[in-house]
């Protein structure tokens, strides 16, 4: 059966990096932004990060420019902005498309394994992320694409996926499946 470790992506200055790197370890992998409604929740990451890193916990961040354009400037300028705004970590990869024909192989290997999770309709942004993408296409809840930045994939120890969070979903609630995992 396939896992992530058949993948190797490239990180922020271009070297191949296998995921078998992270073998044995629960990952939580995230498209990100850094000009997006969502951004601050690399505050959250963060604290996920410290909490639980020692304890074999990893974030894998692919910064994404599909969403709104959301995610411009270098791979380095992009590094530079999350170290310095938001004190991040965790390692940070070359941008990548999620979606589309060109999208990374990672990337469509998560989708599909784990589909649209669904929005939690109490978080303020998720209503409008509905109206505007059902405006789009009214049936974009079917597709497994990915629907903005901050998607997260949590793999467990063995390279499984075993949980997609959309960007709406709480960190306590991800926080929680990532603890059950470490036990």
């Amino acid at each position: 059966m396939k896992t992530i470790y058949d993948f190797s992506v490239k990180d922020r200055k271009g070297k191949d990096v296998s995921l078998k790197e992270y073998a044995n370890e629960v990952l939580l992998i995230v498209n990100t932004a850094t000009k997006c409604g969502f951004t601050p929740q690399y505050d959250e990451l963060e604290k996920l990060y410290k909490d639980y890193h020692s304890l074999g916990f990893e974030i894998l961040d692919f910064p994404c420019n599909q969403f709104g354009q959301q995610a411009p400037g270098t791979d380095e300028s992009i590094h530079e902005f999350c170290k310095l705004n938001f004190g991040t970590e965790f390692p940070r990869f070359k941008k990548v498309k999620v979606n589309g024909e060109d999208a990374d192989p990672l990337f469509q290997f998560l989708k599909e394994q784990k589909g649209f999770a669904g929005w939690d309709m109490t978080h303020p942004i998720a209503p409008i992320l509905d109206d505007m993408l059902s405006k789009a296409d009214p049936n974009y809840k079917e597709s497994a694409d990915i629907k903005w930045n901050f998607t997260k994939f949590l793999i467990n120890k063995k390279g499984q996926v075993v949980a997609r969070f959309e960007p709406t979903e709480k960190i306590e609630h991800i926080e929680e499946q990532i603890k059950a995992l470490l036990a």
